[in-house]
């Protein structure tokens, strides 16, 4: 840690979070402590900065779903996935990041009682104390979700100070001074409808620091329980709790707006529209924590490019996880009767009939609108080797232009429903319907109705409620139905391999064969025709992605990961390695 933590001037480039997206930036000559923190607005400039930190949509994102056995790389395999990583030589993208990121929250911290004794009003350099303590928690979960415990360093140090040589923080230490932060960001942000009156949207709110530590806390709470250590009753209660204040508070809605197709005909419905431009600002109340880019591409701050990356440039999805998609009468593909399995006589549109509705506004079916000019049709054998390309953030104007602006929600209210509906039962192995009608159903009431006849004859019904009498009649698990809604509902959102890791299901998954689509009859006709000597598939005719035989998952090691060599040789005995890395 020596290398990262040094003094540094404070020079930020401050990006405005508000609707008119403007940037402002920060004098290009170097600012001294003497002169910089001076005013609230300084704060705020300096503030802005974390924002950059917030995960988005970069290559390096989105990758995260590669992990498990969600997403598989055009590449052909992630070592993290297979288990076959080794310990790295160093870390610059995460490890020292995160350090880098935690300094300067430290100095803002350090810094803001001098704006206060210049006249700065305490309540709103309060508020940026809370954003700088809210990212700081932020940064140290990320580490602690990779490496359990840290240094814990909360406050500024120099190469020479004797706090860069700490030995790691147990997970219990870890995780309090993570809670710490949140409960006084909680405590002093702002809400959103005061962010909405000052023109600062985007900013962390009340809402936002209760619903991550919804998120904290439920991490937590089940890793303990699933793993075997510590109070797990205690996470899973503060992770009920903070959701609940979030639901309780009114600040936030499931978004509900469709919108016109391509042809003006067509309705998009709402849970597409939350990965479109139609979903960013203001109108879409269930965005909690946004990476904002711009409104548009004449008005932007930055912009993405993931629709390249989830049409298979980086990740597309296996068979392993649309398995997961209920049938339009509530059940499994495993004990619905109207599940059909693929066959020749079936096209790969139809494969998607039938199913919870976010199976089509996850992956792309044959038909759907990808690019804005000239024919092509996935799946493509090149990109979409699996046969399932990501739809989400999928814009055919956009494309044509190899870039966009529409927003990365970070943590929206479904989350918070369904951390709520999983620490309920977590906390005593039992739901009520009531909660399930709050969370769980609530979700599925805003889908549209899934077409269970033909073009020529529909025959249209709501995907049915969970509840207890359901889950009996069937004999289904009510834990497997809590996660499996999780699954489909936060699909390709970077959150699934930590639920494998949180569930300790990682060592029965990980292991297993990745598997694409049935190889269909039509993926060997024009106008992009598939190679059936160059696609292996299984007894099934499913795509073969990657085998069993190369597939590992170590429970004694691989539920941690390795920490940077180069940390355990700058701190020699004092920094420990994890267990068999």
């Amino acid at each position: 840690m020596k290398k990262i933590i040094f003094n540094i001037s404070i020079l930020f480039l401050g990006l405005s979070m508000s609707l008119s997206c403007s940037v402002d930036r920060m004098p290009e000559a170097t600012l001294t402590d003497q002169f910089f923190w001076e005013t609230p607005e300084n704060l705020r400039l300096a503030a802005n900065f974390f924002y950059t930190g917030l995960p988005g949509l970069s290559s390096e994102d989105v990758t995260q779903d590669n992990w498990s056995s969600d997403g598989f790389p055009i590449s052909g395999n992630n070592t993290i996935s297979d288990g076959s990583r080794v310990a790295p030589a160093q870390d610059t993208l995460n490890y020292r990041r995160n350090y880098y990121n935690i300094y300067q929250a430290n100095k803002l911290i350090e810094m803001a009682p001098q704006v206060i004794s210049r006249g700065g009003s305490e309540t709103l350099v309060n508020s940026y104390v809370g954003e700088a303590r809210f990212f700081r928690a932020l940064f140290y979960f990320d580490m602690f979700c990779r490496y359990g415990g840290v240094p814990l360093i909360d406050r500024t140090v120099d190469e020479d100070d004797p706090a860069i040589f700490l030995a790691r923080s147990s997970r219990e230490e870890l995780i309090n001074f993570i809670y710490a932060d949140l409960d006084y960001a909680i405590q002093h942000l702002r809400t959103i409808d005061e962010l909405t009156a000052a023109q600062e949207y985007g900013r962390i709110s009340v809402s936002g620091a209760l619903a991550f530590k919804s998120r904290v806390a439920l991490f937590e709470g089940t890793r303990a329980k699933f793993h075997g250590y510590g109070d797990y009753r205690r996470h899973l209660t503060l992770a009920a709790d903070a959701a609940r204040q979030v639901i309780e508070s009114g600040a936030h809605s499931l978004f509900s707006q469709p919108s016109s197709g391509a042809n003006g005909q067509r309705l998009n419905p709402a849970y597409y529209n939350l990965f479109q431009l139609v979903g960013n600002g203001l109108n879409n109340r269930e965005n909690i924590i946004i990476r904002g880019y711009g409104a548009s591409l004449e008005n932007l701050v930055s912009w993405h490019i993931a629709q390249r990356y989830y049409e298979g440039l980086q990740i597309v999805a296996t068979q392993n996880f649309v398995n997961n998609y209920l049938m339009a009468d509530g059940l499994p593909i495993g004990k619905s009767p109207m599940y059909r399995a693929p066959n020749e006589q079936m096209t790969h549109a139809q494969y998607f009939e039938g199913k919870d509705p976010r199976m089509s506004f996850t992956f792309f079916k044959r038909g759907d609108a990808f690019i804005a000019s000239g024919p092509f049709v996935l799946p493509h054998p090149n990109n979409q080797r699996s046969g399932f390309a990501i739809r989400k953030y999928a814009d055919p104007q956009a494309w044509a232009f190899q870039r966009s602006v529409i927003d990365r929600p970070v943590l929206r209210y479904a989350e918070v429903l369904l951390n709520y509906a999983e620490a309920k039962f977590e906390l005593e192995e039992a739901i009520a319907d009531a909660d399930l009608d709050q969370t769980i159903n609530a979700l599925r009431a805003r889908l549209p109705q899934i077409n269970t006849g033909t073009a020529v004859a529909p025959n249209y019904t709501d995907l049915p409620k969970l509840s207890n009498a359901f889950v009996g009649a069937h004999s289904l698990s009510m834990r497997e139905e809590i996660r499996r809604e999780r699954r489909v509902e936060l699909a390709f959102e970077m959150l699934g391999y930590w639920d494998f890791i949180r569930w300790k299901t990682a060592e029965v998954e990980f292991p297993k064969a990745l598997v694409g689509s049935y190889f269909f009859t039509e993926y060997r006709t024009a106008p992009q025709p598939w190679n059936p000597q160059n696609t292996v598939v299984d007894q099934n005719n499913h795509i073969v992605l990657q085998p069993s035989s190369v597939r590992n998952f170590n429970p004694e090691r691989d539920y941690l990961w390795p920490l940077p060599l180069d940390e355990l040789a700058n701190n020699p005995g004092v920094i420990q390695q994890n267990p068999n890395w």
